[in-house]
């Protein structure tokens, strides 16, 4: 996993398993809550999931919840994860309105109206 734990971005996988953690979950139940969050568009194999949720204990954002006897394993996000998840937010929306400020103040959008070339063009300087 390439999570940069000093205030740079979270994997888009690694976001979503902090987020399905704010609850306990086993494995699969975040499996699912990524796939349904996401509309399909994430889908974890096991292997990827076990190997984040590996790294995540590792870092102390995740730890074990409940007892083992009889249940899958769940897990559940730490204080730490919190702060990881919490920066990351922070991070997107930072991103957003930037992104906003920019092709929100150049544009004006018609649906519909473009069927090719570019969608604006730039006022001209000078």
């Amino acid at each position: 996993m390439r999570d940069n734990a000093k205030g740079g971005a979270l994997t888009e996988v690694t976001f979503f398993i902090l987020l399905a953690l704010h609850q306990p979950r086993h494995g699969y139940a975040v499996m699912q809550f990524v796939e349904e969050r996401t509309g399909g568009r994430l889908a974890l194999g096991a292997g990827t999931l076990y190997g984040a949720l590996n790294a995540l204990q590792e870092k102390g954002w995740i730890a074990p919840w409940g007892g083992d006897a009889g249940r899958k394993k769940e897990f559940l996000i730490t204080g730490r994860g919190r702060e990881a998840a919490s920066g990351e937010l922070a991070r997107l929306r930072e991103l957003t309105k930037t992104a906003e400020d920019i092709i929100g103040g150049e544009t004006e959008w018609k649906s519909g109206t473009v069927t090719s070339g570019p969608c604006w063009q730039p006022s001209p300087t000078g």
